[in-house]
């Protein structure tokens, strides 16, 4: 299986295009909105890819080594789901040389990038469709989509009844992935970017092209223009069906961040929660598991600080867990300095770069996490078995042939005493360990290691002798 082995290693930061940073005001729009004014469904912000390259010196400094962008291409939205040019960049962004200097930069610095790719459905301003709208029975043009009958009914209000559109959606018309130039459009436009250096592709809502085939080709022809390309597919359900040679590498792992807010939130038990983590981790083979992107929030999602009703300790015992568990954690734009924000549009709030607006705690506590993952060769790419879980505390090995980290999580109350046996590392008999992130140490007694873990808390403890 040719899964990438740089995505086990990854520290990954998605950025939402519009909202990140605004390096080049020439190409804003007559209209733009104030760049910290609350977000709309509609209005552009004026973030483009000169911003990212400007700022890139802030991503080297918080320590990601992978971005993924959604959507660039030539769209009417501002998330720009509705692509209607898959071969241009948007104007409002910038244009291919930006994307070539943005991805020399990038690759300057070893940081990968990976490019949202949206072949479930369109805009109505592709061509083809467009071309079904004027040309209607003559287009030839027709198969290209699931038309029910005609003319084509695509601005009035309400659903979409005479062809099918994403959810409905008139603004978003369904390919149809059976007719074979439709197939040969999106391949080449899945060739096309990675052979300008793109590192990947993340796949909009790829289980609604219910086609095994189509995935197998798409794959074919994404491995063979760069065999080191990573396909992630957007499956919120965590199915295993998605992963493996004929379809992705991996998935965004939605179900491990349910599974994170679930025990923060009280509404499931410690026990259930080492349960499903543990499930999930044995649902696919290792080498998919180290190729998750294991992800706290999104574009689809309400932030994190949020979602935990702004209780920052919560967040940051919460962001712990993508970094001390397989797969490659995310971190979506702006929950490093506390950014807040509710369901979509809410959530793809600008990035404030006035440093007095931070959370300066939350941006060190990251750093931190992504300096650990970085030194830690057993976090990146070791197995995972479970010490013990108690009402509050979930304590796990983390471990490769040469080394072993024990990970401890105190998800109650009050402060908790953990006592655990002398465990064998890679190099022997653990002794005395160290917290990578408080540099606590803990000596064993009679065979034992004990130690207090804090209320609400987590600790990576590694062999000191």
């Amino acid at each position: 299986m040719s899964v990438p082995k740089w995505v086990r290693d990854a520290v990954f930061y998605q950025i939402f295009p519009d909202r990140f940073a605004n390096g080049n005001k020439e190409n804003d729009p007559y209209n733009v909105k104030p760049w910290l004014e609350k977000p709309s469904i509609t209005g552009f912000h004026g973030g483009d890819l000169q911003g990212v390259i400007q700022k890139f010196d802030y991503l080297i400094d918080l320590g990601i080594n992978a971005i993924y962008f959604n959507p660039i291409f030539q769209a009417a939205s501002t998330h720009r789901y509705d692509t209607y040019d898959y071969l241009s960049i948007d104007p409002i962004l910038g244009n291919l040389n930006d994307f070539k200097e943005l991805i020399k930069i990038a690759h300057d610095h070893q940081v990968k990038v990976v490019i949202d790719g949206v072949f479930n459905h369109c805009g109505r301003g592709f061509f083809a469709f467009n071309d079904i709208l004027e040309n209607g029975q003559d287009s030839p043009y027709l198969n290209w989509f699931h038309v029910k009958n005609l003319p084509l009914d695509a601005y009035s209000h309400g659903e979409a009844k005479n062809y099918l559109g994403w959810w409905g959606y008139k603004s978003l018309p369904k390919f149809n992935t059976d007719e074979p130039e439709v197939r040969k459009y999106l391949l080449d436009v899945a060739r096309f970017w990675i052979e300008l250096g793109a590192d990947g592709w993340r796949l909009d809502v790829p289980n609604e092209i219910d086609d095994d085939e189509f995935w197998a080709e798409f794959r074919s022809t994404v491995k063979s223009a760069n065999p080191d390309a990573y396909i992630l597919g957007e499956i919120w359900d965590g199915n295993p069906r998605w992963v493996g040679d004929e379809h992705f590498d991996g998935l965004m792992n939605y179900p491990i961040r349910d599974a994170v807010f679930d025990v923060i939130k009280k509404e499931n038990g410690v026990s259930q929660f080492a349960d499903r983590v543990e499930e999930l981790l044995e649902a696919y083979p290792f080498e998919n598991v180290q190729s998750m992107l294991v992800l706290l929030g999104s574009h689809d999602t309400r932030r994190i600080r949020r979602k935990l009703d702004g209780d920052m300790e919560r967040v940051k015992l919460a962001y712990l867990f993508p970094f001390v568990y397989p797969g490659a954690p995310c971190v979506y734009y702006g929950d490093e300095i506390g950014l807040d924000g509710g369901k979509d549009p809410d959530c793809r709030r600008g990035f404030p770069w006035d440093t007095s607006l931070w959370d300066q705690s939350m941006l060190n506590w990251i750093k931190k996490l992504i300096e650990i993952r970085h030194q830690e060769e057993a976090l990146r790419r070791g197995e995972m078995d479970r010490i013990f879980v108690d009402e509050q505390c979930y304590v796990f090995k983390r471990y490769t042939a040469d080394e072993s980290l024990i990970v401890a999580f105190n998800f109650g109350e009050q402060p908790h005493r953990v006592e655990i046996p002398t465990l064998n590392s890679g190099n022997g008999k653990i002794s005395s360990l160290k917290d990578l992130i408080s540099g606590q140490e803990f000596h064993a007694e009679n065979g034992i290691v004990r130690f207090d873990i804090s209320t609400l808390s987590g600790m990576i403890l590694k062999s000191i002798g």
